[in-house]
């Protein structure tokens, strides 16, 4: 699918990952709706951009119609989606003081992670089906957003490796399912990115993860997603696939 002139939706696109997608896509000739809880930082990327800001929780079915009916009002019907909205968190099952992890934690993150993920999918799926196929057959791809963690989760990651895992094995059947459709499914499971989220940890620790990867010695870069995500736009023959891009090389036993 050619990104140039295409409606595209990115969740968690104010900041981060997102952000830099969302960043991408604009530069690439899409009409990017920016969706996120925050609205003014969605509001500061779409201005920059040239997209369209829409407040969103994507754990809550009306708001995430509320705000697929406004990118819709403003660029038409979607044929993109960047699920890349999402939270951590670390919790040891036995806290410090000898009482159990509390299970909001848990839930919270899968809520957000993983169901939040599958809400703006399918609402977004069933918008699409209803699109006319370009000339591949294709109406439209989608994309979800895993980690390393999926794979390779450390202590306190137990919620978060979870949802992540989640998305990983929900990739195969949803492709499945919604290629009768012509909407393509893969899932991209990034390492250790630089992300305001993992800067706000103190900048020993910063260097010391981005010395513990052989090569290249240093974090990912936000660009660096959000170019393998644009690629999985155009890329027609990528479908159904879990993508990881930490390289074998960060995968070494901690």
């Amino acid at each position: 699918m050619k990104i140039e002139g295409q409606a595209a939706i990115v969740t968690g696109g104010a900041s981060g990952l997102g952000e830099a997608t969302a960043r991408e896509l604009a530069r690439l000739g899409a009409k990017v709706a920016v969706l996120d809880v925050n609205k003014a930082m969605a509001e500061k990327v779409a201005a920059e951009i040239g997209g369209v800001a829409c407040e969103c929780d994507i754990t809550q079915p009306d708001s995430v119609t509320a705000a697929l009916a406004r990118a819709t009002n403003a660029h038409g019907a979607a044929r993109i989606l960047m699920n890349i909205a999402g939270i951590g968190t670390a919790k040891r099952v036995v806290q410090k003081d000898g009482s159990a992890a509390p299970l909001e934690d848990f839930v919270r993150v899968v809520n957000i992670n993983l169901i939040g993920t599958y809400n703006v999918s399918r609402l977004f799926a069933a918008q699409c089906a209803k699109l006319a196929p370009l000339e591949d057959g294709e109406r439209g791809v989608m994309m979800f957003t895993a980690s390393v963690a999926a794979f390779d989760g450390q202590v306190g990651q137990q919620a978060y490796s979870a949802s992540k895992a989640a998305l990983a094995g929900m990739t195969l059947p949803m492709a499945r399912d919604l290629a009768q459709h012509g909407i393509r499914v893969c899932t991209v499971a990034p390492g250790i990115f630089a992300t305001p989220l993992l800067k706000q940890l103190p900048e020993a620790v910063q260097q010391s993860l981005a010395a513990s990867i052989p090569f290249p010695p240093r974090l990912g870069k936000p660009e660096e997603f959000a170019q393998l995500a644009c690629h999985i736009v155009t890329n027609t023959h990528l479908n159904g696939e879990v993508i990881r891009l930490d390289g074998a090389l960060r995968m070494a036993p901690r």
